[in-house]
């Protein structure tokens, strides 16, 4: 019997069927492309969150939080590891006055729904966001000039090294153009917001006017992980994209949107190959022809030929953000 194997009939005794083996994880990610996972397992709590990281760490396998599946492209091999969901527990939320605690995996819609409902202001620049509040934290995620890192208060992370839990304060937490510090601290399991509170039809208005726009300029009806890149200093990576005469370019069933140049959408049948192949054209065109060098801003999971690993921040191979 395999690792995996032993470690799967740890989960089945201990976690009642919330393990699979194998599962595809294409079914599990905005851009519908990607191997499987050696096991996916949904942790509902802190308990089965701390088995599922112990279990890890005795047979020497890496693992993966899984959210929503936005920003990330999984090999076509899969992940030969454990992909966690977090469950029950970490979609909770609860609304009190103008604070929000909601779980890790409260996916960002929902919790828009409920500020909106609630006439809470501030987080009108999510609409249209997919991903999860974790991914959010971590990724710093934003549009229109603001991000989540302008409204968190708090933090709650499980520390992987004393499997304990630790409150992280805003001003402990570094917050940057699509990045943070929080990666670094652990496993996000909640965090408390704040907006201000107002009047509903006002918040409804203003999503309703961010989500227009948003769906007039980015392909929202076809399978993407949103922005492909990072925007350089003072600049849009869509425009110089779209400059070079990349818009529409096409590997396979991947694409450049024609729409919006910072996406690659899933015409059908895309492989993660033909993803990584058609953002690595991309970034060397705009290199050559602009000397700018974009950064992915996905994350790379499983096992990827050399040969299309695209470049990082100086030019080096891109090893940040990848896992596998």
């Amino acid at each position: 019997m395999g690792v995996l194997d032993r470690v799967f009939t740890r989960f089945e005794r201990e976690l009642k069927g919330k393990a699979i083996r194998n599962r595809p994880l294409a079914k599990h990610t905005t851009l519908r492309v990607g191997g499987p996972a050696g096991i996916f397992v949904i942790a509902d709590s802190i308990n089965e969150l701390r088995l599922v990281l112990q279990t890890a760490l005795d047979f020497g396998l890496p693992y993966f939080v899984l959210g929503k599946g936005s920003n990330v492209l999984v090999s076509d091999e899969g992940f030969d590891g454990i992909v966690i969901e977090l469950g029950i527990d970490f979609r909770r939320i609860v609304v009190d006055g103008g604070y929000i605690q909601a779980g890790a995996g409260v996916a960002l819609p929902v919790l828009v729904q409920v500020a909106c409902k609630r006439g809470l202001e501030g987080l009108a620049f999510a609409v249209g966001i997919p991903g999860s509040l974790g991914g959010a934290l971590v990724t710093n995620a934003g549009a229109y000039g603001r991000t989540i890192g302008d409204v968190v208060r708090k933090v709650t992370v499980y520390n992987t090294l004393d499997h304990q839990l630790r409150s992280v304060d805003h001003s402990e937490i570094a917050f940057r153009y699509r990045n943070s510090s929080l990666l670094a601290d652990g496993i996000i399991v909640e965090a408390v917001i704040k907006l201000e509170e107002s009047d509903p039809d006002c918040v409804a208005g203003e999503m309703e006017k961010l989500f227009r726009k948003r769906k007039r300029s980015q392909p929202l009806n076809l399978p993407s992980a949103g922005s492909v890149f990072k925007n350089p200093p003072g600049l849009f990576a869509g425009k110089l994209i779209e400059e070079v005469g990349c818009k529409g370019l096409r590997v396979g069933d991947a694409q450049i949107s024609q729409k919006h140049a910072n996406f690659i959408v899933n015409l059908g049948n895309a492989t993660a190959n033909d993803v990584l192949t058609l953002l690595k054209k991309v970034q060397d065109e705009v290199y050559s022809v602009k000397g700018i060098i974009l950064e992915p801003e996905i994350t790379l999971v499983g096992e990827f030929p050399p040969s299309l690993i695209p470049r990082g921040r100086a030019g080096e191979d891109y090893e940040v953000d990848r896992v596998g």
